[in-house]
């Protein structure tokens, strides 16, 4: 994110905090509200207001009554103006730090810097470690006294029935690939509506100024580009056009190689390193997730095939930080990406 940008955000958030605040309190003066409802994956129909420390059916001091929210797990109710609020994944972290709110608890991912490391480090200090993101602490999380758990379904559906006793619990039905709704559902959640479509507008113009950059949509859409990934313990995956950065990279307006068409389930082209070559394009980006050489990134970045595929030759192949451009998925993150697309592609 740039400086200008982020002091643009800045003010903009300061300045619905400020609304916000004003609407509170004339509701709290006999004034009603729109309660209003997300957009997210509805597979259910059970009603959730929490059990734990954190819930309760009155109001939650803020003057106003608990909202409801459309969830993967059917209806939930929220307090509405959470206050404590505990992230399960790497996407709701981005979200909430996104839309200004520094939750109190939040998992860390599979990586050495515990948090990934493209979050400022002031906006992720004081928060509480729970675990794992596969393998939750729900003991230290309780400790926490949360009033609102945001995560997803397909990471914790599972322990739907025990997060939901600790606190009202807002899942998602996926993530990657949904990123931006998943966002309009945490901004419901949060009760920061107004903040979300600020920090949408501002990637809208960032979106528009890197197409710009690169020479408008024409000249865009006609450069391929192939994201990449070595991954210890598995293939190597060639992104298709259903996972977090192919969305980012489609509106750019970018162009990609008809090797995306045939990604499983539009997720990823899996191949070993003696078919490396089936990633050329004009431009190929790539990233490790893991031990550089047990992802095999080490053998096929030396290997002949890599090094004859057009990109390597042109000079137009670029490594990328795994955390940043796959892990983070989110506003925020992709704010920084678009940066690193500009930069590397004009």
């Amino acid at each position: 994110m740039t400086a200008k940008t982020l002091q643009h955000r800045s003010r903009l958030l300061a300045a619905a905090s400020l609304t916000v605040a004003a609407a509170l309190t004339l509701s709290a003066c006999g004034f009603s509200t729109e309660s209003g409802s997300a957009s997210g994956s509805d597979s259910g129909s059970n009603s959730n207001s929490g059990s734990g420390s954190g819930s309760g059916s009155g109001s939650d001091g803020s003057g106003e009554a608990p909202r409801t929210v459309k969830t993967a797990m059917g209806d939930v109710k929220v307090p509405a103006a959470p206050q404590r609020v505990v992230v399960l994944d790497t996407a709701e972290l981005d979200s909430v730090l996104t839309l200004g709110v520094k939750p109190v608890g939040a998992t860390h991912a599979d990586v050495d810097s515990g948090f990934l490391n493209y979050l400022p480090k002031d906006q992720v200090a004081g928060i509480t470690d729970v675990g794992q993101m596969m393998t939750p602490n729900l003991e230290a999380i309780a400790g926490l006294e949360p009033d609102l758990i945001l995560t997803s379904k397909i990471r914790h559906g599972d322990k739907y029935a025990e997060l939901s006793k600790i606190a009202p619990t807002v899942m998602t039905e996926n993530t990657g690939y949904p990123w931006k709704e998943n966002f309009q559902v945490h901004a419901e959640a949060l009760n920061k509506k107004a903040e979300a479509k600020m920090v949408t507008d501002d990637y809208a113009r960032h979106v528009a100024d890197v197409t710009k950059a690169l020479g408008g949509k024409e000249k865009a859409g006609a450069t391929e580009v192939n994201m990449v990934r070595f991954v210890e313990g598995a293939d190597i995956r060639i992104y298709g056009k259903k996972n977090y950065i192919a969305t980012i990279l489609a509106d750019v307006g970018l162009g990609r190689p008809a090797i995306t068409d045939k990604a499983k389930d539009g997720f990823s082209y899996d191949v070993s390193p003696e078919k490396i070559d089936l990633a050329d394009a004009d431009a190929v980006f790539h990233s490790t997730y893991g031990d550089p050489k047990k992802s095999k990134e080490i053998q096929t970045t030396g290997s002949g095939l890599w090094k004859n595929m057009d990109a390597v030759k042109n000079g137009k192949v670029f490594a990328v930080d795994d955390q940043l451009w796959i892990q983070g998925i989110g506003y925020t993150a992709a704010d920084k990406i678009l940066s690193e697309l500009q930069t590397s592609l004009k």
